[in-house]
């Protein structure tokens, strides 16, 4: 008998134990949400009320997390129950911690949304980059960079003024790289919605946005922060 429940006891076990390891992994952030990553402005028609929004990849509730500037509802009460955000198919919602939809954007054009018209009073949002006027064109762009992490330089990076393909520029990694970025093994850049955009060998994404002039980091940041600097 007793040799019986020791049996039961290691099948239970090794159940558990299969059962953990065939969980699917959780698939990565789609192009869509790693797109709205980082601070976008909410406005009014008119732009005379405006309010800042960032977007975040935690998850939150129904969602992904955000965080309101101080006086986001109060200049705009309507999100003042707004706990996390989704997007599909082009659609941005804000959500309440039940799921409900308090409003809804549609992409209009590249980095700018639109509220639906069924909210009734019309609402933008824009990147704060381009709230600010602070979108680099890529000539902008062009030149040596470093990567730093910790106020250390980690690897230096060329942003060339040639094409790798249709839709973004070639780069050059010089020697001497940190395997963090050796390993991502970056191959092409662009910019989009204000942001740069790395694009690695495998088709991977680094995105960064602008903390001061020539100074961006990444977002997410992740465990390892990374800055990216203008020599």
């Amino acid at each position: 008998m007793r040799h019986r429940h020791i049996l039961v006891a290691l099948a239970l076990t090794l159940a558990t134990v299969t059962g953990a390891v065939a969980q699917p992994a959780a698939p990565p952030p789609s192009d869509a949400v790693n797109s709205m990553l980082g601070g976008w402005e909410m406005s009014n028609a008119d732009h005379d009320k405006t309010c800042i929004i960032t977007f975040k990849l935690e998850t939150a509730g129904p969602g992904r997390a955000l965080d309101l500037d101080k006086d986001c509802t109060t200049t705009f009460p309507n999100i003042k129950g707004v706990a996390a955000w989704t997007i599909d198919n082009d659609a941005l919602r804000l959500v309440d911690a039940k799921g409900a939809t308090l409003l809804e954007f549609n992409e209009v054009e590249n980095g700018m949304f639109e509220s639906a018209h069924s909210t009734g009073t019309l609402y933008f949002l824009q990147t704060v980059a381009a709230a600010q006027g602070r979108e680099h064109t890529p000539d902008q762009m062009f030149g040596t960079w470093n990567f730093m992490r910790a106020n250390k330089a980690v690897c230096q990076i060329a942003l060339l003024d040639t094409a790798a393909d249709t839709d973004s520029f070639a780069l050059e990694i010089k020697p001497g790289c940190d395997q963090l970025v050796t390993r991502f093994n970056p191959r092409a850049w662009r910019m989009d919605r204000g942001q740069f955009v790395l694009l690695s060998v495998k088709g991977d994404v680094w995105r960064f946005e602008e903390e001061e002039t020539n100074n961006w980091h990444r977002i997410p940041e992740g465990r390892q922060p990374l800055l990216l600097v203008k020599q």
